[in-house]
């Protein structure tokens, strides 16, 4: 009974045994899909967004071509139909002479050189140059009319290529801004992760515009001692809160680089080259730092955002960041479980 027992212990054992290994394999080729998953989808996106700002380029380039191409066209027929018409009525007018001439002509020859043979034939020969003239004009302004219906056919289709692009550039505005969403949410599923993790990593949660302590308590330490040095650090702290929280109070400076314009703190603005002065550079760079991340994501009444944050290199963290953290965090915690 008891070899029994010891029996069944022993293959139960083997089937935990087994079991644990089957999880930790099924685990391991789950990390390895997972990682080369995001690392194509950072690839993909790389090259969407690559692909999205030449296309977008191109359309633009095109647009502005079409547009150009499309101003000169109308100068230029704007400009020959106010020719023609001039011809027109030159054409008019002459004709005009012509009839009153050969009338005038008519009367003066019947009256003076009725006879004269050789004065009707000029006058005839007159007359047909004159005919032939007015038949090669009209000739040419039939041809004008013809170009001019020609390039209004190009130009009408050159509208409809740029009406094509316009929409097609509107499409791939609909696409990037899905796709843009579709980020988002992930930064924002990265963002609810990390805020419920304990750790010192590099990457984690930074409320941006809140105020850092740290330099105030050391700043007060120098010019008080014990108890008293934490309370004033904490005075001074809340009263520094409420002067970032002053939607009055806007010590930034408008400054062009490069053709753009920017904004940056103002270091001449008396209350804070009084507080560099007085405490250091460190509880400076804290003021300023909140004050810099409150107007860059437009915070209003105080209130604090959470942001991905790659705190080793003191910027925002990449998705491909956040999720080679999850990662790295995963196999430590695999390898404590080992």
């Amino acid at each position: 009974m008891e070899e029994m027992q010891a029996e069944d212990r022993r293959k139960a054992a083997t089937a935990v045994s087994n079991l644990l290994e089957e999880i930790e394999s099924k685990y391991a080729e789950t990390s390895i899909s997972l990682a080369k998953v995001m690392s194509r989808l950072a690839a993909i996106h790389q090259d969407f967004s690559e692909e999205i700002t030449r296309i977008q380029g191109l359309a633009r380039e095109h647009f502005e071509k079409i547009l150009l191409e499309h101003q000169r066209i109308t100068m230029q027929l704007e400009a020959r139909k106010k020719e023609l018409e001039e011809r027109e009525k030159e054409l008019e007018k002459r004709e005009e002479e012509m009839d009153k001439r050969e009338k005038a002509q008519n009367e003066s020859e019947k009256r003076k050189i009725y006879h004269d043979k050789e004065m009707k034939e000029k006058l005839k020969l007159i007359t047909e140059l004159e005919k032939k003239l007015d038949a090669k004009q009209a000739l040419d302004l039939e041809i004008e009319k013809i170009t001019m219906d020609k390039k209004k056919e190009e130009l009408e289709d050159k509208v409809k290529e740029l009406e094509s692009l316009e929409a097609l550039n509107q499409v791939l505005v609909v696409k990037e801004r899905k796709r843009s969403d579709e980020l988002q949410e992930v930064r924002k599923e990265l963002i609810s992760y990390f805020k419920h993790q304990s750790t010192c990593a590099s990457i984690g949660v930074k409320l941006m515009g809140d105020l850092d302590i740290k330099p105030f308590y050391q700043a007060l330490k120098r010019k008080y001692s014990g108890d008293e040095a934490d309370e004033k650090a904490l005075e001074f702290c809340s009263l520094w809160e409420k002067n970032l929280k002053d939607p009055s109070w806007y010590p930034f400076k408008v400054i062009t680089v490069g053709g753009n314009v920017k904004e940056m703190i103002n270091e001449e603005y008396e209350r804070l080259k009084g507080l560099r002065n007085e405490y250091g550079g460190d509880v400076y760079k804290a003021v300023t730092d909140a004050l810099t991340e409150m107007n860059e994501y437009n915070l209003t009444g105080g209130y604090c955002v959470s942001e991905l944050w790659n705190f080793k290199e003191g910027r925002k963290a990449t998705l491909t960041e956040g999720v080679k953290q999850i990662l790295k965090e995963w196999e430590l915690f695999k390898r404590k479980r080992m």
